[in-house]
């Protein structure tokens, strides 16, 4: 299975970016990531349209899509976990996750996807939620491959 993050925005050198890096090189998965140049527009619904269109375009139109928004589920690393292993088993070829821009994504575009997850009530800075959610792709894969990594819930 790959693993594709579509995002608006640059990821330039620095810690960012070298914990994303770090944390792709010890995924099982191949992890690909496709960065959409923010668009430039006077209006924020116009802004919002074409950054989600230039999202969907580079999407492989085959696989699963999740859209990281804040009107989506908050779901534990165990359950994130298990949804990519149903994923990976039934032969799913990529997962890809889309990440908008400052202004947020198109309601088409949250509609269309396969889950919209959210990392809690808080607003995060979209290049931010990228490492966010290379760790817990890494902390899903050694959950899934049985390594102390994952402490989830104690009894």
């Amino acid at each position: 299975m790959e693993i594709l993050i579509v995002a608006v925005g640059r990821l330039k050198r620095g810690a960012l970016a070298e914990l994303v890096a770090e944390y792709a090189k010890r995924l099982p998965w191949t992890l690909r990531i496709k960065e959409i140049e923010p668009a430039a527009a006077r209006r924020a619904d116009e802004l919002i349209r074409r950054e989600s269109d230039a999202l969907r375009a580079a999407l492989p139109g085959k696989g699963r899509v999740v859209v990281l928004d804040s009107t989506g589920q908050s779901l534990d690393s165990e359950r994130f976990a298990v949804q990519l292993r149903q994923w990976q088993d039934s032969g799913v070829p990529t997962v890809s996750f889309v990440i908008g821009g400052a202004e947020g994504l198109d309601r088409a575009l949250v509609r269309e996807a396969d889950l919209v997850l959210a990392f809690g009530a808080m607003t995060w800075p979209h290049l931010m939620v990228r490492a966010m959610l290379a760790e817990q792709l890494f902390r899903a894969a050694s959950q899934m491959a049985g390594h102390p990594y994952h402490r989830g819930q104690r009894g």
